[in-house]
């Protein structure tokens, strides 16, 4: 059997630039935007029509339906609500634009707003791909608890997400574990979804006492709520969770996930409109409940592939991602669950490869807030460690594309040209040693693996790469443990409200 190599994980150039703020995508290269400027309001305006002329349901007997009663809106029997405009366009010009996401020590934070760009592993897949076998099977707490202390380790991995279920447990008390699993498990800021009212009540009691108390959580807050109702469709757990998220200070993502020729129109632009209806009727009950609340709508777009029905196609959804993003950014308000770093390959191979670069490349392009899909393949449905490796060396690339070409005295270095000469030559030159590795992307996978022609090694393949230093991470790295204090806050928090469904 051939002597595997030892793979040595490059260290970033210390002549490389600095990054003082490393998600900010915003610079001298503007984002790609496929609309023109009127093209954008009429398709805002068409949703605040669907809002209007067709309405959304929400189920009737909630708090949702009281508070939207008050507001004005028209009601039907069946819970179908009919919005004024005037309410809609209130909403979308009070809503939170932009907030901090902590971390654990509260010492750090993300800003989520539409000029920074931050990379998160999920989102609740129910499988893994077996470490002994690599076939996939249902995934478990202590497999999030493997995906969250990568996360910890990697390096331009800027959050966790719940990336895979706890599927023995696919009740609240799971849900309620699953936000303690990554509390322990990573310092990183938080992304949290869940299926019960009951499991958010319980992860903002986990969030306080993790910070001490609810104002502190309030100031400070540690975790970005997902909600994901139904296309114009929002059921009692998803608009208990919009107002007991607000009430709390916590930041709200509110999105539907629909699939296009299925749930909403096949036409890109049929699909936006309905997304955005869903998105603002949920950012009108967040400032109901508290105006100002960070509650932001944040629809994905993807279609029915039509040779298959399952879920595709590329260009389709790309074309889609790329248009919501603009019109987010012409309502000055983020863009969450931007799709990219996934892939509908079912195992991690050539397929999964091409599909995670290619559109993680068009980020470049779209610059959404938050990446909330890296490292899930075959539809969402399987998680994979080496798609998230290979996501964070790819968001690496990203943000050194980012970071821009300096143009000043020294980078433009014409003196130096004026010295040199048409005749000579740079190789000697401080210029060149002190500059050679200003644009170079430190890669740990892909790009120049030097020395490359006088080494004997034989050669190993990208998935080879990866699964080497995949294994030095779990093998090496441990997140920094909480106290013994906190560790029993929690454990008392969960048993009580285990005890509470219970009763």
């Amino acid at each position: 059997m051939a002597h595997r190599p030892k793979l040595r994980r490059r260290a970033v150039p210390a002549t490389a630039p600095a990054t003082a703020d490393p998600g900010l995508h915003r610079g001298p290269t503007p984002p790609y935007e496929p609309f023109d400027a009127a093209t954008v309001e009429r398709l805002i305006e068409a949703a605040v029509t669907l809002l209007h002329d067709s309405g959304c349901l929400f189920e009737p007997g909630t708090e949702a339906i009281r508070i939207l009663r008050t507001a004005g809106c028209d009601l039907s029997a069946d819970g179908i609500v009919r919005f004024d405009p005037a309410l809609v366009r209130a909403a979308l010009a009070s809503v939170g634009k932009r907030t901090r996401l902590w971390n654990r020590d509260a010492d750090g934070f993300l800003e989520l707003d539409a000029a920074h760009t931050w990379f998160i592993p999920g989102m609740t897949c129910i499988k893994v791909y077996d470490a002994a076998t690599g076939a996939p099977r249902e995934s478990t707490a202590d497999d999030l608890a493997t995906v969250t202390r990568l996360a910890d380790a990697l390096p331009n991995i800027d959050a966790v997400c719940v990336a895979c279920k706890d599927v023995p447990r696919s009740d609240a008390d799971g849900e309620i574990n699953e936000f303690a699993v990554m509390i322990q498990n990573t310092t990183k800021p938080l992304e949290y979804l869940c299926e019960h009212a009951a499991s958010l009540a319980a992860a903002i009691d986990l969030a306080a006492a993790v910070r001490g108390s609810r104002e502190a959580l309030a100031e400070r807050p540690y975790f970005l709520q997902i909600v994901t109702p139904l296309p114009l469709g929002y059921w009692q757990t998803h608009s208990d969770q919009i107002i007991l998220a607000a009430r709390s200070g916590v930041p709200v993502s509110v999105g539907t996930l629909p699939i296009g020729g299925a749930s909403t129109p096949i036409t890109v632009s049929g699909a936006i409109v309905n997304s955005l209806a869903t998105d603002f009727a949920g950012m009108v009950l967040g400032q109901l409940v508290r105006p100002g609340a960070f509650v932001i709508g944040s629809s994905d777009v993807s279609f029915m592939e039509p040779a298959t029905g399952g879920i595709g196609h590329f260009s389709h959804a790309t074309l889609a991602d790329l248009a919501m993003h603009q019109i987010r950014r012409r309502l000055g308000i983020p863009s969450f669950t931007g799709y990219a770093g996934q892939a509908s390959a079912p195992t991690f191979n050539q397929d999964a490869v091409w599909e995670i670069s290619a559109s993680l490349m068009q980020v470049f392009f779209s610059r959404p807030a938050t990446l909330d899909y890296l490292g899930s393949l075959d539809e969402g449905i399987t998680y994979s460690l080496h798609a998230l490796c290979l996501c964070d060396e790819l968001a690496g690339l990203l943000r050194s594309l980012w970071r821009g070409i300096p143009v000043d005295a020294e980078s433009v270095a014409l003196d130096l040209m004026r010295s040199v000469g048409p005749r000579g030559n740079y190789l000697a030159v401080d210029h060149t040693a002190a500059h050679c590795r200003d644009e170079v992307w430190p890669a740990r996978y892909l790009g120049a693996l030097l020395p490359t022609r006088s080494n004997a090694r034989p050669p190993l393949d990208l998935v080879e790469r990866i699964d080497l230093d995949l294994k030095a991470l779990l093998g090496t790295h441990e997140p920094r443990p909480l106290s013994s204090q906190t560790r029993s806050q929690l454990g008392e928090i969960q048993a009580r409200a285990a005890a509470a469904r219970g009763a």
